[in-house]
């Protein structure tokens, strides 16, 4: 003899059929109250994989641009006034162990850059002029965007090659030889673009002449206003002990020494602290989503009296009745999670690929957002599960 239902335990085939049979009858609504729950995890997988996206590709832009490039600048006296680098600085600092390279740029502080001379002299657009040895853009990893770099012939006539904001400043997008600029009253032909330097920036607003012809037709002292060295990362810490008395020995305290490669770093910090924050952005909606699902719920039960009440006439427990809407709850966060794990990773691609960024989403976050939607389904279903098993047949019957 076949036991009484009330004694049959719903396989999980069962508890799947009648856990979205209140979804599938109710399409509209499931879509709504998920999609709060879509919204908040899409928040969440967009803003972590954006941001690791973009870590990943900082991580790549430094193992390309190496970090072994550190900066020698002039730094001041006790009075307060600037002590130049010596002129023989850079052949000093050349002969340090572990250095592979070092090249210096001087500023000259009395020259402007015009891209013609009927431009009033006040409206220099903030670019610096400096002396540039051969070898900088190799030191600092910049790269060409048009024309060439200063070679030993070029370094003696008046030639120029323009950092990548300078050039956009200019309004010049390619060097040709019938193209000038004025700097310092003289003509100087534009034989170079730079793309942006992230490690050395002062690049990209700057005018770059050869050292020899800065000397020959503006005026240069000679002295070095940056050094740069590329050391190997092994050698760099103790490069970077070493340089500040070698650079100028008769006043080493008053030689400052950087790592650029840091400040990026630093960028990548404070990019973490504001991924904390747009975290925690996307936490608040997911749990207005849940608020959206528990609320769906309630309503559901009230409206469902008969079928809570039809169903324990014909034996269901108070368990079963439990377990359907705990799994409605559930399998509705779950379409809401899997909605937003899909929308957030479809955001982080499309950004990615529009920054030219690698796409990196952490397996950490897709866990974590099932992990979170399933807590949410929980939760928000409880209350209304256990209001829905405590219907009694005749109670629920009654108020149809």
């Amino acid at each position: 003899m076949a036991p009484p239902p009330s004694h049959h335990r719903l396989r999980p085939a069962d508890v799947f059929r009648v856990g979205s049979a209140g979804l599938r009858t109710r399409p509209l609504r499931a879509f709504l109250s998920a999609l709060g729950i879509a919204i908040g995890i899409a928040a969440m997988i967009a803003v972590v994989g954006i941001s690791a996206s973009g870590r990943l590709q900082l991580d790549r832009q430094l193992a390309a641009l190496g970090t072994g490039l550190l900066t020698v600048t002039a730094g001041t006296g006790i009075d307060g006034e600037e002590i130049p680098l010596p002129v023989e600085s850079v052949s000093m600092i050349d002969r340090i162990p572990g250095v592979d390279r070092a090249a210096a740029i001087g500023r000259l502080p009395d020259a402007k850059v015009y891209r013609t001379d009927l431009i009033p002299e006040e409206q220099s657009g903030g670019m610096s002029v400096y002396a540039a040895e051969l070898g900088v853009a190799a030191t600092v990893g910049a790269g060409l965007a048009e024309g060439t770099w200063l070679n030993a012939a070029l370094a003696e006539y008046p030639a120029v090659v323009l950092g990548a904001r300078a050039a956009e400043r200019l309004g010049i997008a390619h060097a040709r030889h019938e193209v000038s600029v004025l700097i310092g009253g003289e003509w100087f032909t534009v034989v170079g673009i730079l793309r942006p330097a992230p490690l050395a920036p002062e690049l990209d607003t700057a005018a770059l002449v050869g050292w020899q012809a800065a000397q020959r037709h503006l005026g240069f002292d000679g002295h070095p206003t940056v050094v740069y060295t590329r050391s190997s990362d092994e050698d760099v810490t103790e490069v970077r002990e070493l340089l500040p008395a070698t650079a100028n020995p008769q006043e080493p305290g008053a030689v400052l020494v950087s790592r650029p490669s840091d400040a990026l770093a630093a960028r990548q910090a404070t990019d973490e602290a504001f991924t904390a924050l747009l975290l925690g952005l996307g936490g608040v909606a997911l749990l207005v989503g849940g608020v959206g699902v528990a609320n769906t719920m309630v309503i559901s039960v009230l409206e469902r009296r008969s079928e809570v009440g039809l169903r324990r006439s014909l034996g269901a427990t108070r368990g079963q009745i439990r377990l359907q809407f705990s799994a409605e709850s559930v399998l509705l966060s779950l379409l809401g999670g899997v909605g937003g794990v899909l929308l957030g990773t479809a955001v982080t691609a499309a950004y990615a690929t529009l920054q030219d960024w690698p796409v990196a989403v952490p397996p950490w976050a897709t866990v974590g957002s099932a992990v979170a939607t399933v807590l949410i389904g929980v939760i928000a279903g409880l209350y209304p599960a256990i209001r829905a098993a405590r219907l009694s047949p005749t109670e629920a019957l009654a108020t149809t």
